[in-house]
């Protein structure tokens, strides 16, 4: 048997590209973002001005090509910036998500040239943003069980239904709506149509009034008897319900690298608050139990960070990375649930309030085992994946 002594290594360094991505996200975070985040988590607002500054940075269609006016980087690229963000602001990093791994590639990666023209060069650019409706009032974690309907009438689908839970409801200027055009074909009768803010018949509900990322607004939507051009369906007819799983698979890599983001921002904030809050005479880092709890956040944090970026190489590679975005997400934000808890732990009496930011981001962590596929869905696809 020939043995070969040649290793094939890991490298585990970023490129200076994803360095200079890092260190953009980081100062934006900490200059722009963190000032009023505080005000904009009690108000439940995000401000345009904002949105305006991320898509001047180039945040909102970071995966985009040039072509359409995106950045052209790679998805380490993008889970880095959502890294960076979240640890600050995890409602900006939601509508980042939504607007990048959603709606922007799902149009340039299945839409149509006149497609991705009218619309993937506004989002790209931050010029407007886009919003994804797959969830219904019974039909959230089954998304087969759509109950909103497209009926075909030749050269225009009429729309009628409710979609819940939308991020940037009422923000955005462009919908992603799955819809059921033919029942008795199942999941396989869906379609994914593009509605445009203001249409005749598309309305916006209350805006919901949540645990955390409260300055991302989050609406329902109405529909009724809503005309959408035949030219507005994305893909062939039938093609929604696949549409919509291709997109949440990379979606998950955003949401897995906005809990690590919220895990990260957490633990610096408790290692920090450690080294200056003195008890008995000495920071309170110098007693063992919060040197464990320190050590086991850091150690967790790592492994998701590995994790997250595996999975986003993969996608990066054009390799088979559902298994992969799915264990990232699932475990990140178990990890960001749990680092969250004890960020406040640490801080004591003063992580219960809301100037010392962390009771903030263990609000924002509890969503990222809920929305683009709950910690249990998540279960269930690895354990598909495990048997191909």
């Amino acid at each position: 048997m020939a043995v070969t002594t040649e290793r094939v290594g890991l490298d585990f360094n970023l490129s200076e590209e994803q360095m200079a991505v890092q260190q953009a996200a980081r100062d934006f975070a900490q200059s722009v973002l963190l000032p009023g985040v505080i005000e904009r988590d009690t108000e439940q607002k995000f401000d345009k001005d904002l949105l305006r500054q991320l898509g001047e940075m180039g945040f909102m269609g970071m995966m985009v090509s040039p072509e359409y006016g995106g950045g052209g980087m790679d998805t380490v690229c993008y889970a880095i910036a959502i890294e960076e963000i979240s640890k600050v602001d995890a409602s900006a990093s939601v509508i980042m998500s939504v607007n990048n791994s959603l709606v922007c590639w799902g149009l340039e990666a299945f839409g149509n040239e006149a497609q991705k023209q009218k619309y993937l060069t506004r989002l790209a650019t931050g010029e407007i943003i886009g919003a994804f409706c797959l969830s219904e009032p019974e039909a959230g974690s089954d998304a087969t069980s759509q109950h909103t309907t497209a009926e075909d009438k030749g050269d225009y689908y009429l729309l009628n239904g409710t979609k819940n839970w939308i991020t940037s409801g009422n923000t955005a200027s462009v919908c992603l709506v799955m819809a059921q055009t033919d029942s008795g074909k199942g999941h396989r009768g869906i379609n994914c149509l593009i509605v445009e803010k203001g249409t005749e018949g598309f309305s916006v509900g209350r805006k919901e009034d949540k645990m955390g990322i409260r300055a991302s607004d989050t609406h329902s939507l109405m529909f009724s008897d809503v005309r959408v051009p035949k030219e507005n369906r994305i893909g062939p007819d039938g093609f929604g319900f696949k549409f919509a799983m291709g997109t949440l698979n990379g979606g998950r890599i955003g949401i897995a690298a906005q809990a690590l983001g919220i895990a990260a921002g957490a633990y610096e904030l408790a290692l920090h608050y450690a080294l200056e809050r003195k008890t008995f005479g000495s920071p309170i880092f110098e007693h063992q139990a919060i040197q464990f709890k320190l050590a086991e956040m850091a150690t967790r944090i790592e492994a998701a960070r590995l994790l997250v970026y595996k999975a986003a190489s993969e996608k990066d590679q054009g390799k088979d990375y559902v298994k992969s975005a799915a264990m990232a997400k699932l475990y990140a934000s178990d990890v960001a649930m749990w680092v969250t808890t004890e960020a406040v732990q640490i801080h004591g009496g003063y992580g219960y309030v809301r100037e010392y930011h962390v009771e903030r981001l263990m609000r924002d962590a509890k969503i990222t085992q809920i929305y683009e596929g709950t910690s249990e869905i998540q279960k269930l696809v690895i354990a598909r994946e495990l048997l191909k």
